[in-house]
């Protein structure tokens, strides 16, 4: 997208008070999910069942990476970003491309319509956005957060209409019940991944409940829905992750109602789960053999929201099972990109996350 049509999309965000907390929807009744993305970072949609001769022999396990960010959206300062899409997120691109898939969340309606809903917040960004994150190595995006229905209905029927027409894979977010809860399924180097998305966040929760009929976006707090969806994903890919939206604002520590749900992903046949929405870092550890992380901050973001300590997390995988997990520090710069950070910097991040370990109560090894 030309700049000149970023700078309209300014004018149409001017005057629109900055928004609270919402959970998302995802396209309305008529609308078709949208197409699988061209790959990116060497991932390709794939049938959900795999057809194996009983003869062949089963190929050796890779080693996959695979690459985990925060928060995103394009307003306020980092609306000008869109300018030029392909440069959006600068000098992290690169750690973001250096992966086999590379997940982050969208923290945004993509849409120039809709009406806006009862609560402080509001984010919606223009088409390009789909754009930037191709470029900047992103394989597909969660939409099951509290911003992605700011717009209502019409924003997020727009947010999945302009997805498909990119090709670019989201999920979390459905025409109703049984696409907001659907993985998105994909094949990397021979091997079936299912990503699923879903939201702890209280606010409008009621009003954003997926049904048979209604769009919205996949909530955790259908305990039973969303273990189905988990147990559904495990007989279809070899892995499968759960990206979430939870925790409370500003707080480093995950909160009971996370840490049941986590339990609750993990015995469902989860490989690893993580999350976002706290606006500042959590850390990680494992429940059994489920990798968990629970809170990876803001990443390409408007203001300092709590916190401008960020990050990549980086986990090598090989079968069902993480056998290196790695986070490199980063900070959120005055343009909104994030910055890897050494020396100083990195040495604070680092000791934040190791005192939040403390109050996750999940184990240091995997058993």
């Amino acid at each position: 997208m030309g700049g000149g049509v970023v700078r309209a999309w300014r004018a149409v965000l001017a005057g629109v008070t900055a928004g609270a907390v919402l959970v998302g929807c995802s396209g309305g009744p008529d609308d078709d999910p949208p197409a699988p993305a061209a790959p990116t970072n060497g991932a390709t949609t794939a049938p959900a069942t795999p057809a194996t001769s009983p003869s062949a022999t089963p190929a050796p396990p890779v080693d996959l990476r695979l690459a985990f960010a925060g928060d995103v959206h394009f307003t306020g300062r980092t609306l000008r970003l869109l300018d030029e899409p392909e440069t959006a997120f600068s000098r992290i691109a690169p750690t973001l491309r250096d992966a086999d898939l590379t997940l982050l969340n969208l923290e945004t309606a993509v849409t120039s319509r809709g009406t806006p809903q009862p609560k402080r917040f509001h984010f919606r960004a223009p088409k390009s956005a789909y754009a930037a994150l191709r470029a900047a190595g992103v394989d597909a995006a969660s939409i099951a957060n509290n911003h992605v229905l700011d717009y209502g209905p019409v924003g997020l029927r727009d947010t999945v209409d302009a997805a498909a027409e990119a090709r670019f894979p989201v999920f979390g977010a459905g025409r109703n019940a049984d696409a907001a809860y659907a993985p998105w399924l994909t094949t990397v180097r021979g091997v079936r991944i299912a990503v699923l998305g879903m939201s702890q966040v209280h606010e409008l929760s009621a009003q954003w409940t997926p049904t048979a009929t209604r769009p919205g976006v996949a909530m955790a707090f259908d305990a039973a829905r969303a273990t189905a969806a988990v147990r559904a994903a495990r007989s279809q890919a070899d892995l499968v992750i759960v990206f979430m939206h939870w925790g409370i604002e500003g707080s480093s520590c995950p909160s009971g109602e996370m840490k049941s749900f986590a339990g609750r992903m993990s015995k469902a046949g989860a490989d690893i789960v993580l999350g976002t929405h706290a606006h500042t870092l959590l850390a990680d550890g494992w429940l059994g053999r489920t990798y968990v992380h629970y809170g990876l901050g803001n990443f390409l973001w408007y203001g300092d929201s709590k916190s401008t300590d960020s990050g990549v997390l980086r986990l090598t995988v090989r079968g069902r099972t993480v056998i290196r997990n790695e986070f490199l520090p980063a900070r959120v710069s005055g343009t909104g990109q994030p910055v890897l950070v050494s020396g100083a910097t990195r040495d604070r991040i680092e000791e934040r996350i190791v005192a939040a370990r403390r109050c996750t109560g999940l184990a240091a090894k995997r058993s």
